[in-house]
Parts: structure tokens; C-alpha cells; sequence
């Protein structure tokens, strides 16, 4: 009798979940269901204004979530809730939740709905990064061991600059938190009833080593006394390896997901990470590309490495037994929708509409019939910040070689070019500090749709690049993380490995480098390369300038209110 297992991917923007067969990987039923509250950067549901960089969202959208989605696709899938021995569950991150001695998140009581600091601070919250620097001074100041680890930079995506950013603006908020827990910790909390954290997230977004754990209270301390007792007061020392087993369903968790009660759920992972798995990819040397509002890059190697401007290194933090190294993009299929909400003219929007077809499809159907070089742009990807390699969320977008003749396809295939530059910024990066880089991969919904950048990818990085099978990458590496937290003798796996082997693959084609595009791609590169150093190596600081004069004329005019 053919067994199951259940992922749930909380992404940025929504979540999806997927029944998945164990020892085939066949995909039998997924559903998705957006966020009612999507991403809240202007304003909380009571109408609170938020400021410049803020990014939250509403807990109660995971469990809505959850209730509707894992349902749906068991529907769809055919499949008996008793054959499923298994449920997994990755969420961005460090997205956290400050909540009550009961793991209530704070937001949902009455007297804190109109405090922003009590929301769940999304990954790509950035307004912790003044916090993020001044942090990033004290550890190079006292040489702190672990800063190596995480590329010699601290970023505002990370937990501890969004802690201490509640601590100094909201003390309140921090004094009321019990603890703060990461939004895929506490999902599983909610599934399980039981608290069990993730080591993986608390690696590569808390600081927390294998062998080391946390930096010290003296460390915390230096930042502000306050702080120094954080890691004891308002998190927790007890981690979980991935493909551990939580628990298993509580009541609560069985009636939300309609599955039987005690069904193992297996501990949080991270949304990106989780990826490598179905891609097949448990062997060093092989980066797999996570393309979706923003981009991770990952790649497994065999030691501990330095590797600057790196989001971290982690040991067993992907596969167990190797180094997971991370790096990234802050923005990716942000950039596109940016554009098409923002920038498209009515005519254009029109004709996608006569067509039957999405502006994206349009876009791209234009901007495949451009040549390399043939728009005369060239852009930087830092719309949301940059993550790797650089690390400044205060660096900011920008587009050069514009004229009255640029047209909307030649913005968005620039835009396009943008991330395909910064990735091979990011791959030459790791080679030239040691890491090996032997093979490119790419997953995610863009890779699957989007013929034209995977080939712009090809032609910028001229490496070949195959793309992962699943089209539901995430949610297919939760569901075989979720079977290996059931284990063999319940028709799961022993190990993340074991099922990998059984259940990943990628496409029988891959991208190939065209020559002549490549060559073009070497030049705008340079120029690419040009701009990268000089705005964000501290040559022109405007971008950083532009933004001081924003957030002062923003409160200015929320003082006048």
C-alpha cells in the first residue's frame, strides 16, 4: 500500500501545500491560497501607518491558511488522511513572532493590535538596519568568532537586529514577549503543541553554531545591558536537527489539516533550503538557484569556509554531514512585479488583456526578441537592498542608460539581466574564496516559466543550468523532510539523503550558454561590475543620502497628522 507525505510552503506572498507519494516523488494534489493579508508595509489592519522599510505580516494568515490548503489538496490528491504518515513545513526567514506565555503572538491581543513592534517582522522587514550595523561595529570590535561565519556582516534580515530593534523602540513590547519564535517554529508549535525550534534556522538566522551555540551575554551585553540575557530570556537552547520529529498532531493540529491525530510532523525548515532535496542535490559543488520573490543561493561543500558577504555557513544546516552555505538576492520576482504594477502603459495592459494573456507573458514575449546589449541599460538589483555580497538593505535600485525612446520590455529584460549579474557576482564570490562551485541549478516557479531569463542566466554566469523537475520545490522538500521525521518504519525515510535519491530529479534539458551572447554579457557585465563597486563600496553614498532625506521628509509628515 503506497504511502504519503504532506509539505506546506509559506512563502512570501502565500502558501502552498502538496501531497506528494513516498518512493515515487509523484506529485497527486497541491492547493495555494494567498495571504488575506499579503505583505503589510504601509499601514497595520487598524489602519496604523507603518514607516519607510517595514514589512509585516498576520499570523492568523498561517493558520487560515493552513486550514484551507492542506484540506484542498488532500481532496484533490485522492488520498486516504490515515496513508499519510507525514507532514513538513518551511517558512521564510528570520521572520519572528513575539508572543505570550501561551505562544499567543502578541498582535492578536487587544491592547497591542496598534503597536507595529508586536506583528511578525518578515524577513524583509528592513527597518532593523541601523541595528544591523551598529551590531555588525561591536562584534568586529570585540573580533567575535562567529562574525566569520556569516560573511563579516550582519544583515537586518536576520533575528537578532529585528530583536533589538523592539527592545529600543518598544520596550514595552519586548518586556511583554515571553519569547520570540520564528514563523515556521511556531506553525509547527501550532500543528504539534509542542515548542520544538529549528537548529537550521537558528543557524543561519540567530548566530547559533553546532559546536559554540549563541554568541555570549557578553556580546548581547555590549550591545545594550538590556540585551545581554536575550538568547535564555526570550528564546530557547534547545534545537532540533532537521528531519527531526517535532511530535505529531495535536487535536488542534488534526482538525485544522484534516489529518489523524499523531500523524509526525517533522521540524520547521527554511523555505529555500528545503529546496535541495527534491532538485537531488546532496553532494558538494552543486548551487541550486531559488528563484522566487527573492533569490537564494545554495551550495553544499565538505569544510568550514570564510567566504565574505555570504548569508552563512552552517554545518548539517541543508544536508547532515556537510556545510550548507547561503547567499542572495533581496529581490528577484520582486523587481517584475514592481514593474508591472507600477510602470506599464495602459496600451500595453490592453493588448495582455485582448490576448488572454499576463503582462509578464507579454513582457516577456517583447523582451525575448531584444538583443543582448541592444536596450543600452544596465541595472543594479538592489530594489529590496542587497544580501550577498555586500550585505546593505540602505542600498537602493537603479537604472542607467535610459532615454525617451526606452521602452517597458527593455526595463523588464534589464531588470531581468540585473539578477542574472548579481548571481554571478555571487557564484565568483564563493569560488574565489575557496568554495567549489561545480554545476548550476535553478527552482522555483520562474525557472519553470520563464524560458528567457534561465537562457539570459546561461549566457551571463556561460555555465549550463538545469532546472529542478518539481515545479513545487519548497513544498515537495517539506514533504520529504515530513517523511523522513515519520521514518522507515512507517513508511517514511531514514534520512533527508536516502530520500532524496528516491524522490528528487531535475529536467532531462538544461540552458546552454549561447557564445555570442555571452560575449556581449562579459561587457555589460563590467559595467555592471562598475556600478556595483562604486555605489555600493562607499565611491557615491547618494543612495544612502536619498533615503535619510526620504525618512525624514516621511516623518515630517506623519508629525503633521
Amino acid at each position: 500500500m503506497p504511502k504519503y507525505a504532506v509539505g506546506v510552503d509559506f512563502g512570501t506572498l502565500s502558501a502552498r501545500a502538496l501531497v506528494a507519494e513516498i518512493g515515487t516523488g509523484r506529485e497527486l494534489g497541491a492547493a495555494t491560497m494567498d495571504y488575506p493579508h499579503a505583505v503589510m508595509t504601509r499601514a497595520l489592519p487598524d489602519g496604523t501607518p507603518l514607516k519607510p522599510d517595514w514589512a509585516l505580516q498576520h499570523p492568523q494568515d498561517y493558520l487560515d491558511c493552513l486550514g484551507c490548503i492542506v484540506p484542498e489538496a488532500l481532496r484533490l490528491s485522492g488520498v486516504a488522511p490515515e496513508d499519510v504518515v507525514g507532514v513538513g513545513v518551511d517558512c521564510t526567514a528570520s521572520t519572528s513572532l513575539p508572543v505570550d506565555a501561551g505562544g499567543v503572538p502578541l498582535c492578536l491581543h487587544p491592547a497591542f493590535a496598534s503597536a507595529p513592534h508586536a506583528w511578525p517582522m518578515l524577513w524583509k522587514h528592513h527597518a532593523a538596519q541601523r541595528y544591523a550595523t551598529r551590531m555588525q561595529a561591536v562584534a568586529e570590535a570585540r573580533g567575535e568568532a562567529f562574525l566569520a561565519r556569516y560573511g563579516g556582516r550582519i544583515s537586518s534580515e536576520w533575528l537578532f537586529p529585528k530583536l533589538w530593534q523592539i527592545l529600543d523602540e518598544a520596550p514595552e513590547i519586548y518586556a511583554a514577549a515571553d519569547r520570540f519564535v520564528e514563523a515556521g517554529d511556531w506553525i509547527v508549535f501550532k500543528l504539534t503543541g509542542q515548542e520544538r525550534r529549528s537548529a537550521s534556522i537558528a543557524g543561519y538566522k540567530a548566530f547559533w553554531h553546532k559546536r559554540d551555540g549563541y554568541p555570549s551575554e557578553a556580546f548581547f551585553g555590549a550591545l545594550d545591558p538590556r540585551f545581554a540575557r536575550v538568547v535564555d530570556e526570550k528564546l530557547s537552547r534547545a534545537l532540533f536537527p532537521a528531519g527531526s520529529r517535532a511530535g505529531g498532531l495535536d487535536e488542534f493540529g488534526a482538525r485544522l489539516t484534516g489529518l489523524p491525530v499523531g500523524t509526525a510532523v517533522a521540524v520547521a525548515n527554511i523555505d529555500a533550503h528545503v529546496s535541495l532535496p527534491p532538485a537531488g542535490l546532496v553532494e558538494p559543488g552543486r548551487l541550486l538557484m531559488i528563484l522566487g520573490t527573492s533569490t537564494c543561493h545554495i551550495v553544499l561543500g565538505e569544510q568550514e569556509r570564510a567566504v565574505p558577504g555570504i548569508c552563512g555557513v552552517v554545518e548539517d544546516g541543508v544536508v547532515p554531514g556537510l556545510f550548507g552555505y547561503e547567499a542572495g538576492q533581496s529581490c528577484c520576482g520582486d523587481h517584475f512585479k514592481w514593474l508591472t504594477e507600477n510602470f506599464v502603459p495602459r496600451a500595453l495592459a490592453d493588448e495582455a488583456d485582448a490576448r488572454g494573456i499576463g503582462l509578464h507573458e507579454l513582457l516577456t514575449e517583447r523582451a525575448s526578441a531584444l538583443r543582448p546589449g541592444e536596450s543600452g541599460l544596465v541595472a543594479l538589483d538592489w530594489w529590496n537592498g542587497n544580501r550577498s555580497v555586500l550585505v546593505d538593505m540602505d542600498l537602493t535600485g537603479l537604472m542607467i542608460g535610459m532615454t525617451l525612446a526606452t521602452r517597458p520590455e527593455e526595463i523588464y529584460r534589464a531588470l531581468i539581466e540585473a539578477t542574472a549579474y548579481g548571481t554571478r557576482a555571487i557564484v565568483e564570490n564563493f569560488e574565489a574564496h575557496g568554495v567549489r562551485v561545480d554545476a548550476l541549478y535553478a527552482c522555483g516557479g520562474i525557472a519553470k516559466k520563464n524560458p528567457l531569463m534561465m537562457q539570459i542566466y546561461a549566457d551571463v554566469l556561460q555555465r549550463e543550468i538545469r532546472v529542478a523537475r518539481s515545479s513545487q520545490a519548497p513544498a515537495l522538500g517539506s514533504a520529504m523532510f515530513g517523511a523522513v521525521a515519520a521514518g522507515r518504519e512507517a513508511g517514511g525515510y531514514g534520512s533527508i539523503v536516502e530520500a532524496a535519491r528516491a524522490m528528487g530529479g531535475v529536467d532531462c534539458h538544461g540552458y546552454v550558454p549561447d557564445a555570442a551572447s555571452a560575449r556581449v554579457y562579459d561587457a555589460l557585465y563590467a559595467e555592471y561590475r562598475t556600478l556595483h563597486d562604486l555605489f555600493g563600496r562607499g565611491g557615491c553614498d547618494a543612495m544612502k543620502r536619498l533615503k535619510r532625506i526620504r525618512d525624514a521628509a516621511v516623518d515630517a509628515r506623519n508629525g503633521e497628522r
